[in-house]
């Protein structure tokens, strides 16, 4: 069953060992944050650190595993089909929507949508570690500098992974407008069994 993240929102859920999760961008040009968490024990997470020395690169797509930060594999990429994804930025908060866009309103935001739907796992705000940026378009120039594009995706694009343990999943419609080029849009997620691919 496809379940639909509406635009600005999130979701969490449990996710079994040997399943397998399908995180689609239905309409193009719009990012998900996931984090993951051992669903027996949550003070084992998704680590950026970890994978990004794991996989020594910054850019995380087929093939490469999602590592925890006891340097446990938590998924693996087996699809996708953009191939531009990160950890490069933490997921925008309200804080993000002061100090980069000079905005002191209310705005949503992905830590607030995580932490929010984490909560009910017993999961609390300081416990949202950077996230995996699906679908993220962040370029790197030479002497460092960070630049936020439009995403890559295109309509239906999609990333499959494979559980590697029980796990408790928290997933995005990204808030932040640099992100998803100043629209936002719904994410889709499948749990699926098996896969054939």
């Amino acid at each position: 069953m496809v379940n639909r993240i509406p635009p600005q929102s999130g979701a969490a859920f449990e996710l079994k060992k040997g399943s397998y999760l399908k995180v689609s961008d239905p309409l193009g040009e719009q990012v998900s944050d996931m984090v993951c968490f051992n669903l027996n024990d949550k003070r084992e997470w998704l680590s950026s650190g970890k994978t990004l020395d794991y996989c020594s690169t910054l850019l995380i797509t087929k093939g490469h595993k999602l590592y925890s930060n006891r340097s446990n594999v938590m998924m693996e990429i087996l699809e996708d089909t953009n191939g531009r994804n990160d950890f490069l930025l933490a997921p925008c908060s309200p804080e993000t929507f002061k100090i980069i866009y000079d905005n002191h309103d209310y705005h949503p935001s992905c830590f607030e949508n995580l932490h929010t739907n984490l909560a009910p796992f017993g999961i609390k705000p300081d416990e949202i570690p950077n996230a995996f940026n699906i679908f993220m378009n962040v370029q790197f120039a030479a002497d460092g500098t960070l630049t936020v594009d439009p995403p890559l995706s295109k309509s239906n694009d999609y990333v499959i992974m494979k559980a590697h343990m029980d796990l408790i999943v928290g997933l995005t419609a990204c808030s932040a407008e640099q992100s998803n080029n100043y629209a936002f849009k719904p994410i889709d997620y499948e749990v699926l069994e098996s896969y054939d691919g």
